[in-house]
């Protein structure tokens, strides 16, 4: 997802790179490097690709990037790959509705977010994680910021579209492999 543009914000002394440094550089939010996203994507890849596309609206139209960045790169900064079986409980086999991924993980980014970088969380910050899968969860973001990294998140994971036979496990009616 992305590009070779994409460098020129990674390095160390870039506005970008300064804001989210220590998201990036955490043992905890690498380990989602080994989160299977979307297919052939990880969440780690998806984050950063919603965090920079976001912070890059939010510049552009002079909103607060900063909270921009960070809340893309932290909302799905959930607790277990939620692609494999190996996560579930044996005591639990079968997930309700309202508890799968789709409507909890929102919340468990918060979680962690604010577990792991507490420096760094505000209100919209938080709003941002915890709104972005509206309108699944049907309470719409409150900020502008919250509205960019929504869209920018659906956008990003359009990128699921590219293959057909995968889509039944996202709409639920296929079981993960």
């Amino acid at each position: 997802m992305l590009d070779k543009k994409v460098g020129q914000y990674l390095k160390p002394k870039s506005e970008y790179y300064c804001i989210v440094k220590d998201i990036l550089e955490h043992p905890e939010f690498i380990k989602r490097k080994d989160y299977v996203h979307h297919e052939n994507c990880s969440v780690y890849e998806h984050c950063l690709s919603v965090s920079l596309l976001s912070y890059l609206w939010a510049k552009k139209w002079h909103w607060d990037y900063r909270s921009a960045a960070i809340g893309g790169l932290l909302h799905d900064f959930y607790d277990k790959p939620w692609q494999t079986k190996s996560h579930k409980s044996v005591d639990h086999p079968k997930t309700k509705f309202l508890k799968q991924h789709g409507f909890v993980h929102a919340s468990q980014a918060v979680r962690n977010s604010y577990r792991f970088f507490p420096q760094l969380m505000n209100l919209k910050i938080e709003n941002i994680i915890k709104r972005h899968m509206f309108p699944l969860n049907i309470t719409p973001p409150r900020y502008k910021e919250s509205w960019i990294v929504t869209f920018v998140d659906k956008y990003v994971s359009m990128d699921v579209l590219k293959t057909p036979k995968e889509w039944p496990k996202y709409l639920g009616i296929k079981k993960r492999k």
